[in-house]
C-alpha cells in the first residue's frame, strides 16, 4: 500500500490534487484544509497517503500533511456512520489537536460544524474518541523540539528504494512483486543508485 508520496504538484481540484512521482500522476482527495496548505502547482509536496478500497470506486488515496492528521482519519471512521467524506469533513475545522481540545471538553457542537456530521453523529464521535489519542503524534513531538532539524529532514525523506517502489505499483505492478523486484534491482546496483537508475533496473527485474 501506498503511504507516502512527494513530487510534483501538477493539478490541484475542488476536492483532489495530483502529484507527479517521476513521470507518474496520483490523483489524492484531500480536505480542503489540506488542498489549501499544498505548495503552488510545479512545486514539490509531500502527502501522507491512506489508501482505501471499494467496489464502487476502486482504490482511492486520500492525503495528509501530517501522519498524525492520517492516524485521526483512521481512527474518526472506527466510529459507526463516520465514513472517509465525514471524517476529512471534520479535519477540515478540527486538526488533531484542536479536535483533542474539543473532546475533552465534550465539544459535539464543535465537531457538529464539520459538514456530513449532524448532532447525533457528533455526540457519537465525542463520546467515543473520549481518552483515544488524539493531537500528540509524531507532530507535536517535532513541535516541542523532541526531534532535531536533521531528524526531522530525515523523517520527511523517503528511501529510493520507497519511492521506487511506489513507481512501479503506480505502473499497475502489485506491491509484493514491486518490491522483490526493486530490492533485486539494489542488490545489482550496489549502495545508493540514482533513482531514475533504480526503478529502470527494477522494471527490468519484473520483465525476467
Amino acid at each position: 500500500m501506498i503511504g507516502r508520496l512527494r513530487g510534483l504538484i501538477a493539478e490541484i481540484e475542488t476536492e483532489d490534487a495530483l502529484i507527479d512521482v517521476m513521470g507518474v500522476g496520483y490523483l489524492v482527495r484531500c480536505g480542503a484544509r489540506t488542498l489549501s496548505r499544498l505548495p503552488a502547482v510545479g512545486e514539490e509536496g509531500v502527502l501522507h497517503i491512506e489508501s482505501q478500497y471499494s467496489q464502487d470506486a476502486g482504490v482511492r488515496l486520500y492525503g495528509f500533511l501530517t501522519r498524525e492528521e492520517r492516524s485521526v482519519f483512521r481512527l474518526l471512521q472506527s466510529i459507526q456512520g463516520v465514513g472517509p467524506k465525514a471524517a476529512l469533513g471534520v479535519l477540515d475545522i478540527l486538526p488533531p489537536a484542536e479536535l483533542a481540545s474539543a473532546v475533552a471538553r465534550e465539544d459535539k457542537a464543535a465537531v457538529g460544524r464539520a459538514n456530513g456530521v449532524g448532532p447525533k453523529l457528533a455526540l457519537r464521535i465525542v463520546t467515543e474518541l473520549k481518552g483515544k489519542p488524539l493531537g500528540a503524534g509524531l507532530g507535536a513531538g517535532l513541535a516541542a523540539g523532541t526531534a532535531t532539524p536533521m531528524a526531522a529532514a530525515t523523517l520527511s525523506r523517503p528511501s529510493a528504494s520507497g519511492e521506487a517502489t511506489s513507481a512501479l505499483m503506480g505502473l499497475g505492478i502489485a506491491e509484493p512483486l514491486a518490491r522483490r523486484a526493486v530490492e533485486e534491482a539494489h542488490a545489482r546496483l550496489g549502495e545508493n543508485p540514482e533513482l531514475s537508475a533504480l526503478i529502470k533496473a527494477a522494471l527490468q527485474e519484473v520483465g525476467k
